[in-house]
């Protein structure tokens, strides 16, 4: 079986990886487990630059094939913050209940039909002899008026679903990666990665 070495520490993130790409013969290990931990520079400026950033990183040093997300929550009325600065958003170190109050905050008195917003994924994946694979994908929405919903992370608990009536964060994970901006994302990079697999290139 072939490992791939992921580029995060986050273990919510890492749990919804495994799942999506569990029909595919690899395993799937954070960069922390795998041993590697190497300061990376997210200076692209679209979400598919800094995930290429970070997979092409992490794949220098580790010479495994590497896979490496960049996402992050885009609101219209915002002008499109958070958007590639999602994670920094306020300071990395800043609870995403702060950051989730700010942004419910700074929407206030915004009509309903001016609070879209959407998740955008874009996957990059790395291998050792320098070829590279990328995806990208969204999930549209609105940003609510309160947190709701234990399940998720990050901007999860404002993120409002019309067509479904309830919050990203109140989805089970089964459905939510049905639907999500990584989900469907990674579904096309395992599509990308079964056919290689396919012509015996994996």
């Amino acid at each position: 079986m072939r490992r791939i070495v992921f580029a995060t520490g986050n273990q919510g993130k890492l749990k919804e990886v495994r799942e999506i790409l569990s029909g595919l013969d690899v395993e799937v290990v954070s960069m922390k487990d795998a041993g590697y931990d190497i300061p990376i520079d997210e200076n692209g400026t679209s979400f598919a630059e800094n995930a290429l950033i970070k997979a092409r990183a992490v794949a220098g040093v580790s010479h495994e094939m590497t896979m490496a997300d960049d996402s992050g929550l885009v609101v219209d009325a915002l002008g499109g913050e958070p958007g590639i600065y999602s994670a920094r958003y306020m300071g990395e170190n800043t609870s995403y209940h702060i950051k989730n109050q700010n942004i419910i905050d700074r929407l206030r008195g915004v009509s309903e039909e001016k609070r879209t917003a959407r998740f955008v994924c874009a996957i990059a994946c790395v291998f050792p002899d320098g070829c590279e694979l990328t995806s990208e994908a969204a999930f549209e929405g609105s940003i609510g008026h309160e947190e709701r919903g234990e399940n998720g992370f990050g901007y999860d608990p404002i993120f409002y679903l019309p067509e479904r009536g309830c919050y990203s964060a109140e989805l089970d994970p089964e459905e939510k990666n049905a639907i999500s901006h990584r989900g469907k994302a990674l579904r096309l990079m395992r599509e990308k990665l079964q056919t290689l697999e396919s012509e015996g290139k994996l």
